[in-house]
């Protein structure tokens, strides 16, 4: 079928699909990232259409801290801390408490309601486990922000320590569909990921889970990803796209249009209604100047940049929100 030809009225039967509670099609999901680029603001209007319905026009922010950089064991070859990357980045072990909490201090002055500890590796040192922990208690007493920490691979104890020391969600990301995990990374599995968001499920912690688009997936991956997220059923959702680093394996994949990360974008609105939609990596990267219009399907933004690579500095951020009549959410609005 020529998705050019699609019925005026499909769009918002998508956008009614998905208030309803309902699935889209697979083959729905296919039209959806097929969409031509002259239909793109009638796909952007659906999406808002239920965004809106759920988050209004408000805008949460959320701030990460690269809490240890590089000598990573794992091969991941989106990531420019890898033990495969030779990519020119800063090195260092675990920050200080003080630098965390300092850290965390610079995302509520960001007005981020989220403030995501990450460090590289395969999964936390007890000892790192428990220096974490101890910052975690004291930005909860001090500073008022939700914490997240993306960690790597974790068992339950692991999840349960967190959860007493007071973290809100883990940050574990599928990344990729299934099918495609082994060409992203060998020395893990899809299946421990599962088992690393189970196990902070089990803890009573809140799931971030979302993917990575631009790897060399097709539109077939890209629709299993987002299935595969409705099983795993997650609190929030961020949406990287993937930013070339050079000295990584990907540094040649360089495939992503503004358009094509807005549509994926609608996708993933369309078959996660009610769950925080972040734009997460890679977004001033690949959407540059048609950013904004990351919001009228997502209701997330990091501000303040990324792991290793810059980011947009939280004022700019804020004026691009007011710019486009929405609002800094400062309270985490529940979901309507």
């Amino acid at each position: 079928m020529d998705y050019r030809d699609y019925p005026n009225g499909a769009f918002r039967a998508w956008a009614d699909k998905a208030l309803a509670g309902e699935a889209l099609t697979r083959e729905e999901a296919r039209a959806v990232l097929q969409t031509p680029d002259d239909r793109l603001l009638e796909l952007l209007d659906a999406a808002f259409l239920v965004r809106q319905r759920y988050f209004g026009r408000k805008v949460r922010l959320q701030m990460l801290q690269n809490a240890k950089s590089g000598a990573c064991q794992e091969d991941c070859g989106y990531c420019s801390q890898s033990a495969v990357s030779t990519a020119d980045i800063r090195k260092y072990g675990l920050l200080k408490k003080s630098q965390m909490v300092e850290g965390a201090r610079r995302a509520a002055q960001s007005k981020a309601i989220r403030y995501c500890i990450v460090i590289s590796g395969r999964g936390p040192l007890d000892r790192e486990l428990a220096e974490i922990s101890e910052a975690v208690r004291e930005i909860k007493g001090a500073v008022p922000v939700q914490v997240c920490c993306s960690l790597g691979l974790l068992t339950e104890n692991d999840a349960c320590r967190l959860k007493a020391a007071g973290v809100d969600r883990i940050n574990h990301n599928l990344n990729a569909s299934e099918r495609f995990h082994p060409r992203m990374v060998t020395t893990h599995t899809y299946q421990d990921r599962l088992t690393t968001i189970r196990n902070a499920r089990a803890a009573g912690l809140e799931i971030c889970s979302g993917g990575i688009a631009g790897m060399g997936e097709t539109d077939e991956d890209l629709i299993d990803l987002a299935f595969a997220l409705r099983e795993v059923q997650p609190d929030s959702i961020p949406m990287n796209f993937l930013h070339p680093v050079p000295g990584t394996p990907m540094q040649d994949q360089n495939n992503l249009t503004p358009q094509r990360c807005l549509k994926i974008l609608c996708l993933f609105r369309f078959l996660h209604p009610r769950t925080e939609l972040r734009v997460a990596g890679g977004r001033e990267f690949n959407l540059r100047s048609l950013q904004a219009l990351a919001l009228y399907p997502a209701d997330s933004l990091f501000v303040g940049g990324y792991l290793t690579t810059p980011g947009m500095p939280a004022p700019e951020a804020w004026k691009m929100i007011e710019d486009l009549g929405f609002e800094v959410d400062t309270v985490g609005t529940p979901v309507a």
